[in-house]
């Protein structure tokens, strides 16, 4: 018999785990299939920002996810002999998101923190040891074949509402919808080496880029106790050569440091974007819509933040507040965010894997000479959603950046409200549509001094937040919520849930 879901999402990496955890927490029915069976026991990704950590937070697993994870302190470019060129990120900030900026971290650690989650959901169904088949779609539903894994050659039918492939690079879905993938033409082969260091003080407290002709290198803090470093292979140099522990212990010697290897593998960092994120009823995010070089270190995370987009645009059509039309405006939003950080993450890259001497002394030189001059400030951060085709007032200077998370000790603004949208003003109401509260509300009372501050700094009479916390636009209640009425809020008769 089949097995009937709102959506089936096929893959539980980290943009899986996090959509499943996002629609159950909506009400919806969920299934997910993963063909491994257990957690990949090694680091891959290693690095996640504030807007993550606030995701994660609304999911109820900050603080285990902070028991594998540290505050990434400073990101600096440095040359052959050791000057610096450029902060990237320096060691202090705080992010709009009220969590540090960023944070390096230990990726099984976090996926297990989130299957934890999920299996404490009782509308959220994983199967493990299942690959993906093959797909058939109707009007009104899809029907996706999934192997059993049970080396019988067996198979199971489900049939859910939508289905979202999370299935990484080689994206089975993807090839199921067709699309195409345009490549930004960088294609770096790097040699990734993870270690565990047995005195830490031994190692670096910054982030590192070594823009060395010689031989370009990554050094970073990894989660607690664990380093990375990452090497550029040279012309000439193939997989089965860097492999080799012998030529992976001969790089790891000029650091002098005493570390035991826990992975070693070789990459090639690209930037790939699929044509088409969306074909009806089937959707891609993450890895199987987009890749990009780690430099800016955002592939992860814009993984979860697509996911955090399409949430809750699923949940409104599912629900049927909303016509499916607004799920147009999640590649139209995520895709002018993907495309910038490919180009930042490339952009950077291109500083660092410079071969040829001459170039990388008149790089360095002008580098150092623009830092010293004040003249040269860290990369532009990309990451605003477009707002062209997206869900937002297009007219509105404040639409499409993020509400600030305001923080009072230890409490958080996103815990006191509901995961709803937010129409925050002076009277606060009862609207159908949203959760309408008065800037004096005692839910949000340790945060209404900032809150205050933040709406006269920005001469805003009344702000109306989505439920992915980007802002859909400032000014008047009444006006806002009919342009949220008219803009994404299509009322559709009401389906029933397949939960």
């Amino acid at each position: 018999m089949k097995q009937r879901y709102d959506v089936l999402i096929v893959g539980l990496g980290p943009v899986g785990a996090v959509l499943a955890g996002l629609l159950a927490e909506y009400g919806l029915s969920v299934a997910v299939v993963e063909r491994s069976t257990e957690v990949y026991p090694l680091p891959r990704a290693a690095h996640f920002d504030h807007e993550i950590m606030r995701i994660f937070q609304r999911l109820g697993i900050a603080d285990e996810v902070l028991r594998h994870a540290r505050p990434a302190g400073r990101y600096e470019f440095r040359n052959a002999k050791g000057e610096l060129l450029m902060l990237a990120r320096r060691g202090d900030e705080r992010g709009i998101s009220g969590w540090a900026y960023s944070y390096m971290f230990n990726q099984p650690g976090v996926e297990l923190a989130l299957r934890a989650k999920l299996a404490n959901m009782a509308n959220v169904s994983v199967a493990l040891g299942a690959s993906f088949v093959g797909l058939r779609t109707f009007a009104e539903h899809v029907e996706v074949e999934v192997s059993t894994g049970d080396g019988d050659g067996g198979s199971q039918l489900y049939e859910a509402r939508y289905v979202v492939g999370c299935d990484g690079a080689w994206s089975p879905v993807r090839e199921a919808l067709g699309t195409t993938l345009e490549d930004y033409q960088f294609d770096e082969p790097w040699l990734v080496v993870d270690t565990i260091p047995s005195d830490p003080k031994q190692l670096p407290t910054a982030n590192l880029q070594i823009c060395d002709p010689a031989r370009p290198t990554t050094c970073v803090l990894m989660g607690p106790g664990r380093h990375r470093w990452e090497f550029m292979l040279l012309p000439g140099e193939d997989a089965d050569t860097v492999m080799q522990p012998g030529f992976v212990e001969d790089l790891l010697r000029q650091w002098n440091v005493d570390v035991t290897m826990e992975r070693r593998a070789v990459y090639r960092f690209h930037g790939l974007i699929a044509e088409d994120w969306r074909s009806e009823r089937v959707i891609i995010a993450g890895d199987a819509a987009h890749q990009m070089p780690p430099f800016a270190g955002q592939g992860m995370c814009s993984g979860i933040r697509d996911a955090a987009n399409l949430a809750w645009k699923l949940a409104a059509v599912l629900a049927g507040r909303a016509a499916p039309r607004l799920l147009d405006t999640y590649q139209a939003e995520r895709e002018r965010s993907v495309r910038d950080y490919i180009e930042l993450a490339i952009e950077m890259g291109r500083v660092v894997c410079t071969l040829d001497e001459q170039r990388a002394a008149q790089r360095d030189a002008e580098m150092i000479a623009a830092l010293k001059s004040g003249s040269a400030p860290a990369p532009a951060r990309a990451g605003a959603p477009g707002k062209t085709g997206g869900a937002f007032m297009a007219d509105n200077a404040l639409s499409g950046t993020i509400l600030p998370q305001f923080v009072n000790g230890d409490q958080r603004l996103d815990d006191a409200l509901s995961g709803d949208a937010w129409l925050i003003d002076a009277t606060g109401g009862d609207e159908p549509d949203v959760l309408h509260i008065a800037s004096t509300d005692p839910r949000i009372a340790p945060f209404q001094d900032e809150l205050r501050r933040w709406l006269e700094t920005n001469s805003v009479e009344a702000v109306l937040v989505r439920p992915d916390r980007y802002i859909f636009g400032t000014g008047a209640p009444g006006d806002l919520l009919d342009h949220w009425r008219a803009e994404v809020v299509s009322p559709v008769p009401a389906v029933q849930s397949a939960a």
